[in-house]
C-alpha cells in the first residue's frame, strides 16, 4: 500500500522554526520527485518546495531563504526545514510524490494526509 506520512507540524510563534518530515512507503523502487504543498482555509493549494531524485530543489518565492527541502533516499524520507516562520505560513502542509521524477506540479499523484502548521504573531 502506497503511503506518505507527514509529521512535525505544530504551533509556533512568528520567527520560530519547525521541521516537517515525510516518510514514503509501499512505493515501487525508482526515482521520485518529492514536493511540499500547503493550503490555508479559503485559499488555493500552493506548492512550497520540491526536490528531484537527484537533489535539485525549487522553492516558492514566498519561502525562499527561509525554507529548505532535503531528502534521505536511504530512508525514503524527506524534510522541510522552516525557519523565520510568519503567520502567513500557517496552513495544512502536505507531502506529495511524483513517480516519474518530472518535478512539475501536475505530476504529483500520491499525497499524504497533511500536518498542520500554525504560526502566531
Amino acid at each position: 500500500q502506497v503511503q506518505l506520512v507527514e509529521s512535525g507540524g505544530g504551533s509556533v510563534e512568528a520567527g520560530g522554526s519547525l521541521r516537517l518530515s515525510c516518510v514514503r512507503s509501499g512505493f515501487r523502487p525508482g526515482r521520485y520527485c518529492m514536493g511540499w504543498f500547503r493550503q490555508a482555509p479559503g485559499k488555493m493549494r500552493e506548492r512550497v518546495a520540491r526536490i528531484s531524485d537527484g537533489g535539485r530543489t525549487e522553492y516558492a518565492d514566498s519561502v525562499k531563504g527561509r525554507f529548505t527541502v532535503s531528502r534521505d533516499n536511504t530512508k525514503n524520507t524527506f524534510f522541510l526545514q522552516m525557519n523565520i516562520l510568519k503567520p502567513e505560513d500557517s496552513a495544512m502542509y502536505y507531502c506529495a510524490a511524483d513517480p516519474r521524477n518530472l518535478c512539475v506540479d501536475s505530476a504529483f499523484t500520491s499525497w499524504g494526509q497533511g500536518t498542520q502548521v500554525t504560526v502566531s504573531s
